[in-house]
């Protein structure tokens, strides 16, 4: 079962600003049946879908996709973790099977130590309390607040997205790798081999670019504690579909079988716990 844990729908005019970048390749409706023909292509059956807007109304939306194609593995969505009703709106969307999570722009959040704000932690226990899991969507420079919310909430189960965004130039920054490597101790956290491209140079980035990024990510955390992820449609702008899959296949290489079932696909399904899913593959 090969997995894709990192991907975003979009449809222009439908919340309150645009779900992708305006004036790019980006500036376009991005639905299920837009993905399907290259996840096919690319031997992908299932999809995990995060909101490409910071909304709960994005959020009910991936959950109304999911709930008619099963190729939709399950939903990241986006709660207000401060909210004095998030429980009871955890405990709503947690009666729908394909709700897998939550996640939050910490990389563009105002507030550059959101992560640690009294109220989201207690946000974030409410989610452990829950056994769901928080993307963390943060840059180099945050990564040591995740050491803190560890701390705070040992039990919560985290993912590092987009490997922390560092810039994907030459030999991996030191400061980039000691943090990463201080955030792998704990077990609890796992990591996402998605988005990096949009790090490297996007015109003549190339797989080899990559290799030293995924390396240190797969010494830190091993292989079973890292997974696959496109980012669509955002690595658009950096190429194709095809080409996100393969340039961390050629990255990983010498690739065996049973590491790439992990990365590729069982890792994803034992940390958002899709296991009790159907598998059948809907058209």
């Amino acid at each position: 079962m090969v997995v894709d844990s990192h991907v975003h729908f979009g449809q222009r005019g439908q919340f309150s600003h645009p779900p992708f970048e305006s004036g790019t390749i980006l500036d376009h409706d991005f639905l299920p049946e837009h993905i399907k023909p290259s996840m096919d292509g690319c031997g992908v059956q299932r999809t995990l879908a995060a909101p490409a807007v910071p909304s709960i109304e994005a959020t009910r939306w991936l959950l109304e996709l999911a709930e008619k194609r099963t190729y939709i593995g399950g939903v990241v969505g986006w709660v207000d973790l401060t909210c004095p009703h998030l429980e009871r709106t955890l405990d709503e969307l947690g009666e729908d099977p394909n709700f897998k999570g939550l996640r939050h722009p910490v990389e563009s959040d105002p507030q550059s130590d959101w992560l640690i704000h009294e109220d989201v932690l207690r946000g974030l226990g409410a989610l452990a309390q829950r056994n769901l899991p928080f993307d963390l969507l943060v840059r180099p420079e945050q990564l040591r607040q995740v050491l803190g919310l560890a701390d705070r909430i040992p039990n919560l189960r985290m993912i590092v997205d987009h490997i922390a965004k560092p810039p994907i130039k030459g030999t991996a920054s030191t400061r980039w790798s000691q943090d990463l490597a201080e955030v792998a101790q704990l077990p609890s956290v796992y990591c996402k081999l998605s988005g990096m491209t949009s790090g490297a140079d996007h015109k003549i980035w190339e797989p080899a670019d990559l290799k030293p990024y995924v390396d240190t990510v797969l010494e830190l955390f091993g292989e079973d504690r890292v997974m696959f992820g496109s980012a669509w449609p955002v690595c658009l702008l950096t190429g194709t579909y095809a080409q996100a899959h393969s340039a961390l296949v050629e990255a990983l290489r010498p690739l065996c079988p049973q590491t790439y079932a992990r990365i590729f696909g069982l890792n994803a399904v034992d940390f958002y716990q899709l296991g009790s899913m159907p598998w059948s593959v809907a058209p």
